[in-house]
């Protein structure tokens, strides 16, 4: 049977006085380096800037995925956004939230947008590497799995920017080799090829919540560039 699938997702806007900024991007893509240099930045301007990361390792649901992410432990699949969820759940009310009440910039590595990306790739393991093979899913099928994840999510704050660093995963990779920490679960060429697509994807659709910026250049012109978005964004 053929059906015509189609969503509306309305998300929850910050209604603090502070400012929600989110990284976004595939392992290997330069977030952590990024998130750092922004708060050293807006402090410098005065700002009370605060950095987060998700998946959270403080509480113990967030120590159980990273616990999984090492490899330490295996999970169904099918478990791990409901995780991802309940972390973020306990992010927000604990820390997000608290912090822009409190009117500081709370500056994430990492936010609910992830959860498309890599839960594409788990709820479709068969999926062929890179664009290409992502692009063999129809829009329903995307849209259904987008939804679902996505559903999990509406009662949370949407970041007032997310910026989505685009790099390739063997640049990724390549990165990630010269780190001194083990590999994790989604550390390989082929899954990030397939989580790559769904950002891709989630940038397209959403092009008025993710800007995009060039990963590969320098660290100093990523930062400049996420900058000049940024206020541009807050001239709006």
């Amino acid at each position: 049977m053929k059906y015509h699938v189609s969503f509306d997702i309305e998300f929850r806007k910050n209604p603090y006085e502070g400012v929600y900024v989110a990284l976004e991007g595939i392992d290997g893509s330069g977030k952590t380096t990024q998130v750092k240099r922004l708060k050293e930045y807006f402090e410098k301007k005065g700002k009370n800037a605060v950095l987060t990361k998700e998946p959270t390792k403080e509480s113990p649901i967030g120590a159980l995925i990273q616990n999984f992410l090492l490899r330490k432990i295996k999970l169904p699949k099918v478990s791990l956004q409901y995780l991802f969820a309940s972390d973020r759940a306990m992010h927000m009310e604990k820390f997000v939230e608290p912090s822009l009440q409190k009117g500081k910039m709370v500056i994430s590595d990492r936010c609910f947008w992830s959860s498309v990306a890599y839960g594409i790739l788990d709820k479709k393991k068969d999926l062929p590497a890179g664009r290409q093979g992502f692009n063999k899913l129809s829009n329903a099928e995307i849209l259904l799995v987008s939804e679902s994840i996505l559903s999990m999510y509406h009662q949370f704050i949407v970041p007032d920017v997310t910026f989505y660093i685009s790099v390739s995963a063997d640049i990724a990779i390549s990165r990630i080799s010269k780190m001194e920490k083990k590999q994790e679960y989604y550390e390989t060429a082929e899954k990030l090829r397939k989580i790559k697509a769904g950002y891709d994807w989630l940038a397209g659709k959403f092009g008025k919540e993710i800007v995009v910026v060039d990963g590969e250049q320098s660290v100093d012109k990523v930062t400049a560039e996420i900058l000049k978005n940024y206020d541009l964004r807050s001239k709006n």
